[in-house]
């Protein structure tokens, strides 16, 4: 049994572009990471099965063992585009300096997957009690679509999932949601000497704005959970495109904004809030407004602190677990009925960012404290 160490399958994982993406021209295939993992794991013995989620994207699940229960170690294979010229190193080769290892996907979250094949090793020979499953994703960077097809197809089922997304080695037990919605106003055009002759997008969406910073507020006096950094669920005005010339009634506008609710929100309840509270507006500016998701949307997340997988990993790591901004393929392991925590190497300040990176004084530790979890789940 042998596969590559842990730095030249890192090497190898950052070579392989993976960039899921909404603009198809920057969108690739994650098939080449798939492969590369699965030809290790089963080097390793484990089994490995590929679910074809869409041409050139997949996902995969590794399993050591058999029986009921079971840890998951999971993440995505996918990155997000680069910025091109801002990186000091090439974003596909790995780079060793400053005590850093440097690459496109080295914390989020490539890097989690020879450290979780690391943790394995010490555990090939060893009858299992439950299972150990080292699952990789598709598409969590865009769509979690990857995430979508493990619930639709009801697998793998385990008791535990640790997601290894960028946390510094400190355990997370909730997350917001993420939610990206947009709002279309159709109005009619005409000469702007005569507003009349029109009806202008741009001021229904106005009050369109004005209305949904009026419901922000409403949310944030109603909602708080000081295990965030950031207590109240937020709402961003992201971008907004409307009109053609300054002597023209505006005769359409779009708006994207953002809302990340916290546990316990539910995200259909917040579309209908928002439809009831714009709907009255169309008719009043004389206009056509549509409000649509611009994806699904991805949950918020909370494990129960008295979790026994809460409880190990704050015992192994010396951190109270924490909460986290951010969204995850956390509440996807929820509804396959297993409790989540997310944990990793790096931080969320270097992903998305130029010169991604994860320290090497991390590698150890985060090994330590994965083998822990195995040992405590899985023997």
């Amino acid at each position: 049994m042998s596969s590559p160490d842990l730095q030249h399958m890192l090497a190898a994982l950052i070579a392989t572009p993976s960039v899921s993406c909404t603009d198809p021209d920057l969108d690739q295939g994650n098939r080449g990471v798939i492969d590369q993992l699965a030809g290790w794991l089963s080097e390793l013995g484990f089994a490995c099965e590929i679910m074809e989620v869409a041409p050139g994207k997949a996902n995969l699940i590794a399993t050591l063992g058999q029986g009921p229960g079971g840890l998951v170690l999971a993440g995505h294979t996918d990155t997000v585009p680069y910025d091109q010229g801002r990186w000091r190193f090439n974003p596909f080769r790995l780079t060793e300096a400053d005590g850093r290892l440097y690459g496109l996907g080295t914390a989020d979250m490539k890097g989690f997957f020879p450290l979780a094949i690391e943790a394995a090793r010490d555990f090939l020979t060893t009858p299992l009690k439950a299972p150990l499953i080292i699952l990789a994703t598709c598409d969590e960077e865009c769509s979690m679509a990857g995430a979508r097809a493990l619930v639709e197809a009801g697998r793998p089922a385990a008791r535990f999932a640790v997601i290894g997304e960028p946390t510094s080695m400190k355990p997370l037990r909730m997350h917001k949601g993420v939610m990206m919605e947009r709002v279309i106003i159709e109005g009619r055009s005409g000469h702007s000497s005569d507003p009349s002759l029109g009806a202008n997008a741009l001021e229904a969406m106005n009050a369109v704005m004005n209305e949904l910073l009026a419901f922000r507020s409403e949310l944030q006096a109603k909602y708080r959970n000081p295990a965030f950094t950031v207590p109240v669920p937020t709402l961003n005005l992201g971008c907004i495109h409307g009109g053609d010339n300054p002597n023209r009634i505006c005769p359409h506008c779009e708006l994207q904004f953002d809302l990340r609710p916290l546990p316990g929100m539910d995200m259909d309840d917040l579309r209908e809030q928002i439809r009831s509270r714009l709907s009255p507006l169309a008719p009043q500016h004389g206009v056509i407004l549509t409000l649509e998701p611009i994806f699904a949307g991805t949950a918020s997340m909370e494990t129960p602190a008295s979790s026994p997988l809460v409880l190990a990993a704050e015992r192994l790591t010396g951190y109270p677990a924490g909460a986290a901004a951010f969204g995850t393929e956390a509440p996807f392991f929820h509804q396959l009925g297993m409790d989540a925590l997310i944990f990793g190497p790096g931080s969320i300040e270097q992903a998305h960012q130029p010169d991604e990176f994860i320290e090497l004084s991390a590698i150890k530790p985060t090994v330590a404290v994965l083998k822990g979890l195995i040992r405590e789940f899985c023997l």
